[in-house]
């Protein structure tokens, strides 16, 4: 039995995943992603790489996630489920590539200025 190890990243959320044959349980941080992500868009977002690549039920999945929010952490959840079914199966690259789910979304928080209360907020000028 094959382990499949990957790693994908959101922000400053960081999910390192080990994914094995099996019956489709998620693990995250050693509880089930139902109660981790209680939400449905979350949960919809964790399996969105099983449904484009037409996989649901297959696989067995460890997470193990770490710093971010909690949308950060699904996104970065999903990068490394799509980047271990691409790396099984090589056929399901160009759907999960086509969704997006494997770039990397460059996107971070700008950092605070000196001289400034956040990163392109100004102080109140003061003419007098």
């Amino acid at each position: 039995m094959e382990v499949i190890n990957t790693i994908g990243r959101r922000k400053t959320a960081v999910a390192r995943i080990y994914m094995t044959a099996g019956n489709g349980t998620i693990t995250v941080n050693g509880r089930d992603y139902k109660e981790y992500f209680p939400t449905g868009p979350l949960q919809f977002i964790v399996n969105q790489a099983f449904q484009v690549a037409e996989a649901e039920g297959k696989w067995d999945v460890k997470a193990n996630l770490d710093g971010g929010g909690i949308t950060g952490q699904a996104e970065a959840l999903r990068m490394a489920i799509a980047r271990a079914l691409c790396e099984n199966n090589v056929e399901d690259r160009p759907a999960l590539k086509a969704k997006g789910l494997l770039t990397r979304d460059p996107r971070m928080v700008e950092r605070k200025k000196p001289g400034q209360p956040k990163a392109r907020k100004r102080f109140q000028f003061s003419k007098r």
